[in-house]
């Protein structure tokens, strides 16, 4: 098994170091830059999910590669066409795993992680969850197609594609590159808390499921990053669990089953009567 972002590793660092010089030497008042407390908590949670999502890996290698085993529609890597399919079935799926990820309560106190830091740089890209369990069961129905290690091969080529989306120092692209892929513009949106900008620009590589299926919004006014409620913490222990918590003490003050599996099921913005949820959103 190749996993690429491994070694990756080093560019990523000497990105970040650039992108930090870039603005001390060319700052821009629109731009938020690094914070020093800031972009450590990221690298913190960066190194951790390395260990907890290695060792998922391990797992979900050997699930699917029973599930290729046991498959009677076996794809060859051999073949050209397979790797466009790869391509497009791996995007589609990071798109649905996505977008279930802000839509589903449980899933998002995982997802959550990354989008707390109120700062956008390439040191936001590394703010990785530490239970990155619910991750691989979506890529499951690839498994009985594509041999394992092509899918994580390729899951790692999107994630390396997708860390350099995280940067304020790129602004819009050539128009038909911004119709078609994700770019730092589309993804700026994604991590925006201003209303029109929640629950928006799920893409991976390319941006086209998000124009397909309604939940595309350009950049227009100025991104406001971090979450609607921001958990104002550096802790990486904290930022890593504390939706997690706060999803137990809803569960454990609901007076029935029905109003304890919204919790779980529905958005993070769902409370039971209908005032404002205190969990930050994005």
């Amino acid at each position: 098994m190749v996993d690429l972002v491994i070694y990756a590793i080093p560019l990523f660092f000497v990105c970040l170091a650039l992108e930090a010089a870039s603005f001390r030497y060319l700052p821009d008042d629109d731009e938020r830059g690094y914070e020093m407390r800031d972009s450590l908590t990221s690298l913190s949670m960066g190194l951790g999910n390395v260990f907890t999502d290695g060792a998922m890996k391990l797992v979900a290698l050997a699930v699917f590669a029973a599930a290729y085993t046991v498959s009677p529609f076996q794809l060859s890597a051999d073949t050209w066409w397979v790797w466009v399919a790869l391509f497009f079935a791996d995007d589609l799926l990071y798109y649905l795993f996505h977008r279930a990820h802000h839509e589903v309560r449980v899933l998002w106190a995982s997802h959550v992680v990354h989008h707390s830091s109120q700062f956008f740089n390439l040191s936001t890209a590394l703010r990785q969850p530490w239970t990155p369990m619910s991750i691989y069961p979506f890529w499951l129905p690839m498994a009985f197609f594509f041999p394992p290690w092509m899918i994580l091969f390729q899951q790692s080529v999107s994630l390396i594609y997708q860390f350099f989306l995280h940067t304020e120092r790129i602004g819009t692209l050539w128009r038909p590159v911004e119709l078609v892929m994700n770019t730092p513009s589309h993804h700026r949106v994604h991590h925006g808390s201003n209303d029109v900008y929640l629950d928006r620009n799920y893409g991976g590589i390319l941006i086209i499921w998000d124009r397909l299926f309604g939940s595309f919004e350009p950049e227009g006014e100025r991104v406001t990053y971090g979450l609607t409620r921001n958990i104002e913490t550096y802790h990486p222990v904290t930022v890593a669990f504390h939706e997690f918590r706060d999803l137990w003490r809803d569960l454990r003050r609901a007076d029935s089953w029905r109003t304890r599996f919204n919790h779980l099921l529905r958005g993070p913005e769902w409370t039971p009567d209908g005032r404002p949820s205190t969990t930050g959103h994005a």
